[in-house]
């Protein structure tokens, strides 16, 4: 069986190089980079030989694979067929055998040379003496097998959610996993500068060491140090951690195989079904406002694309202002970043609909039926970015310290905001486009990017404009030295915005009453 599910394996990657030659180029070009950062990273470690704090990298550096080998497949389920184990349910195969083989087959793949890759370097930073290298030779394939089985056990008990739309859910998240990942490696990079470079990581190595697989790297540090029990100590810890590991994927194996899906039996009880108003949908307005928030504030909940969008603005706006601000670098204008990120969600209204738009476009007759559509979607955007962008703000001056500026710097937010709220209606009647329900990275249908980018630019652009009144404001009363009268801007931005998202609902709304075909056209390509 392990034979066979090797050459599988070896079918599946050589399949990848069939196709068309865009799918070609992509899986020749990911594989040689990665490959190429594998062996430069791994060279780098090794060139660490005999530096103070080599095992410390090492160690550490074995920790963050360890996580990235037991989490990346819950976000990139797609790029391996072979995590879903499910598919073999219908064939004769029993437990032990089967896991025996799917670790075999595996060790085969980038993943696993690209692990190789950096564990030879990590032996090679920290391994002096004979016993030492003899002890490395053991360690490189230990990290390798709890990486790959820490890997497949997390992989096998989340099989369900990764064949699921939950699954989908996060394959599309994986973006913002990304977004963040990096934001916070270049926080904690500049933190380390700042704390007087790897020193400070000296006391999360003393812990990491004794988690597997970095206690694989970590008993080829203690046996260069002579610390020949703490290496044993290390050693039963990497083996009862692969045990272990192959125990709980083994239980999970089982289950799965024997336990029958949730859409080929009956639910056990009776089906509850929550009335469409109920729970906090009750606070909504009445007519048609209340059920077009609903429907607005739904598809955000449910549909990938729209949560993708959402989560991904709600993080960044958050991210990027608390994260100078702890830096010492930020400002408490920072906040209006926040803004502007959920303002952005206004373009394209109509595009989240995509051909399901022709049910709205049934109920929309006159201007005051386009104006009453735009003004629901509008106040369901608002129900949730005039709260975030009062918490960001609020948290921005309270990291900063600077809570005189927190009435100017939110007035100046809530104007971004409703600055944003019009040019947003406006780009939706005259720059609809079609975002496909396909490909987790595909956000506009083929033919259409330039209108898209022209709908964001051209209204960013308008939206800058119509902020720079209540700007040039703000500079003359920071300039004419009326520091105590700037509570007025408050105020001045609420009434601003409000002005600027009536304004901009009131010249969108005709264009949509004329043009329904043109935007239903337009977003059904996808």
């Amino acid at each position: 069986m392990t034979s066979t599910f090797v050459h599988l394996k070896l079918a599946l990657l050589r399949n990848g190089l069939r196709g068309s030659s865009k799918r070609k180029a992509a899986f020749i070009s990911s594989m040689v980079f990665s490959l190429l950062c594998a062996a430069l990273i791994g060279l780098v470690l090794a060139m660490l030989r005999g530096h103070a704090h080599a095992g410390t990298v090492v160690v550490v550096l074995a920790g963050i694979l360890a996580l990235g080998w037991a989490f990346m497949p819950l976000f990139f389920s797609a790029g391996d067929e072979t995590l879903d184990p499910s598919r073999l349910v219908m064939l004769p195969l029993r437990p032990r055998p089967l896991v025996r083989a799917l670790l075999v087959s595996s060790l085969v793949g980038t993943g696993p040379l690209f692990t190789v890759c950096l564990a030879v370097g990590s032996v090679a930073a920290v391994a002096h003496g004979g016993a030492a290298v003899a002890a490395g030779v053991l360690a490189v394939p230990l990290l390798l097998l709890v990486c790959v089985a820490l890997a497949r056990a997390v992989a096998t008990a989340n099989v369900r959610l990764l064949s699921s739309r939950k699954g989908r859910d996060l394959a599309v998240l994986s973006g913002l996993l990304i977004a963040v990942g990096a934001q916070l490696v270049n926080f904690g990079s500049q933190r380390l500068a700042d704390a007087g470079g790897l020193t400070a990581l000296e006391p999360v190595e003393a812990v990491v060491r004794w988690l597997p697989p970095a206690t694989a790297v970590g008993m080829v540090d203690s046996v260069s140090a002579g610390a020949y029990g703490e290496a044993a100590a290390q050693l039963l810890l990497t083996l009862a951690a692969l045990a272990g590991l192959m125990w709980a994927w083994e239980r999970s194996l089982t289950k799965l195989m024997v336990t029958p899906d949730g859409s080929t039996i009956a639910a056990a009880g009776p089906a509850r079904e929550q009335a469409a108003g109920g729970g906090l949908w009750r606070l909504l307005p009445g007519g048609r406002t209340g059920t077009t928030m609903q429907r607005t504030l739904r598809y955000a909940v449910r549909d990938p694309k729209a949560k993708s969008a959402f989560v991904t603005a709600l993080a960044i706006g958050l991210i990027v202002p608390v994260f100078n601000a702890l830096q010492g670098t930020g400002s408490v204008y920072l906040a209006c970043f926040g803004a502007g990120m959920l303002g952005v969600q206004m373009y394209n209204q109509f595009g989240q609909d995509t051909s399901a738009f022709w049910m709205v476009a049934q109920t929309i007759s006159t201007k005051r039926d386009a104006y009453a559509e735009l003004r629901a979607r509008a106040l369901a955007l608002a129900v949730v970015t005039v709260p975030y962008t009062v918490l960001v703000t609020v948290a921005t001056a309270a990291l900063v310290g600077n809570w005189a500026a927190l009435p100017e710097v939110l007035g100046l937010a809530l104007g971004l905001l409703g600055a944003m709220l019009c040019t947003g209606a406006l780009a939706s009647a005259y720059y609809p486009y079609s975002i496909p329900s396909e490909g987790a990275f595909k956000n506009v249908a083929p033919g259409q990017a330039g209108l898209a980018w022209a709908g964001i630019a051209l209204g960013l652009l308008s939206a800058t404009v119509l902020c720079a009144p209540l700007i040039a404001l703000t500079i003359w009363m920071h300039v004419a030295g009326l520091h105590a009268a700037l509570w007025v801007l408050l105020p001045a931005g609420v009434t601003w915005g409000l002005l600027a998202s009536w304004t901009g609902l009131r010249l969108a709304a005709p264009k949509v009453a004329r043009s329904l075909p043109e935007i239903l056209q337009a977003v059904s390509k996808g």
